[in-house]
């Protein structure tokens, strides 16, 4: 490009940029749909958009000649990068954004046609017209990029807030009623629904939410596991049993809080739900703090587990492992069924004089007589402590 068509076109630049401004705003807002029906875009904003990049195009048009810059560096597309980051947070498509510019390209060809085409040697129109179209290609890649990239940050400043979010309201930040309804606004969760907080380890996500269907749900991966708010209604039928009972096929340790009356509860339901998916020891099934009140008050109290431990089952625990398990199973069953040795040899598949024989021993061990008496309640405790593997 000679320096005489550079200086036609530097004055092109100078005599036209306003007039071409605003017939790029008329013919956008006619022709390009998502301007015109969306209304996300105000036309000051429009305008002030379409003279900044007309400008810099016929700008990068003149300076083109050898330059090596890399775009991305380069301030001669800081229009187009704003516009980018703009119309993404305004939420305009991006083919509508592209259309716009080459629209824009093709009115800026036809005008320096219309206005200095005579003037410039035909090879110096050709030359014009392919560098003009280097430069709005290059143009909209730039807004195309600042585009994605606001995008993308918009989505990491969206889970860092839910993020931010879940932790608050694990923690028990929902008690501040501003708090609960801005988690509520972006969780897309109710302020006062009954809830049930979940929390699991080691299984899939999508199988959870797959599970509680058709009920409510919210999920969150936290590092070693995933927690989960859980609607339910009014009905016995959807309290936190049911919802265990759905669970149940979800293939590793699940703990499930009682109902929580609204997000307030969440910080209180998530410390329930933990507990009760300690109790499992790592093994897989669901276990629902209402079910495990023993075992969380023993989890609360670690050295009192260890001494229900140590005084109701430490002679057992020390005897050879085959002894020790069969001695804990029966006596398991005892407990269980009230301290009916009927009851207790079907369970232990034995006969009930078999029951009786262990009985025997285990009071002998015990120094307890526990034969004719109703199962003591800490030695009841000392079982759920040592099949929850407590203490730690």
């Amino acid at each position: 490009m000679t320096p005489a068509t550079r200086a036609v076109l530097a004055e092109h630049r100078r005599a036209r940029v306003e007039a071409l401004t605003d017939r790029l705003v008329a013919t956008i807002e006619a022709s390009n749909p998502g301007y015109r029906a969306s209304g996300l875009v105000p036309t000051a904003d429009l305008w002030r958009s379409c003279h900044d990049n007309v400008d810099r195009v016929l700008e990068l048009l003149v300076g083109a000649d050898g330059e090596t810059r890399d775009p991305a560096d380069d301030p001669a597309y800081d229009a187009a990068r704003a516009t980018g980051r703009r119309r993404s947070e305004q939420g305009l498509p991006l083919d509508d954004v592209l259309r716009s510019f080459r629209l824009g390209g093709r009115l800026i060809w036809e005008d320096l046609v219309d206005q200095v085409g005579e003037e410039l040697p035909g090879a110096e129109v050709r030359e014009v017209g392919t560098r003009l179209w280097a430069v709005v290609d290059e143009t909209s890649a730039q807004v195309a990029a600042a585009y994605h990239a606001a995008q993308i940050a918009a989505v990491r400043a969206d889970e860092q807030q839910r993020a931010e979010l879940w932790e608050g309201l694990l923690a028990g930040r929902a008690q501040d009623p501003r708090f609960a309804h801005e988690a509520a606004r972006v969780l897309d969760v109710p302020v006062d629904g009954r809830l049930v907080v979940v929390t699991a380890v080691g299984v899939d996500l999508d199988r959870l939410q797959a599970l509680v269907e058709p009920l409510r749900s919210c999920w969150v991966r936290r590092t070693g596991g995933v927690v989960g708010l859980v609607l339910v209604g009014a009905g016995p039928a959807e309290a936190p049993g049911r919802v265990a009972e759905v669970l149940g096929s979800a293939g590793g340790p699940v703990g499930a809080s009682a109902v929580a009356a609204g997000l307030a509860g969440v910080g209180t339901g998530f410390r329930q739900a933990s507990v009760a998916l300690r109790t499992l020891g790592g093994e897989p099934g669901v276990a629902t703090f209402d079910e495990r009140l023993p075992e969380a008050l023993l989890l609360t109290a670690p050295e009192v587990a260890g001494r229900l431990v140590a005084v109701w089952l430490g002679p057992l625990l020390a005897l050879p492992a085959a002894e020790s398990e069969a001695l804990l199973d029966t006596v398991e069953a005892w407990v269980a069924s009230g301290g009916s040795a009927t009851t207790t040899a079907a369970r232990v598949h034995c006969h009930r004089n078999t029951v009786l024989n262990r009985l025997r021993r285990v009071s002998t061990l015990l120094g307890r007589d526990l034969v004719d008496a109703v199962p003591p309640v800490e030695l009841a405790l000392a079982v759920r402590a040592h099949r929850a593997g407590l203490p730690d």
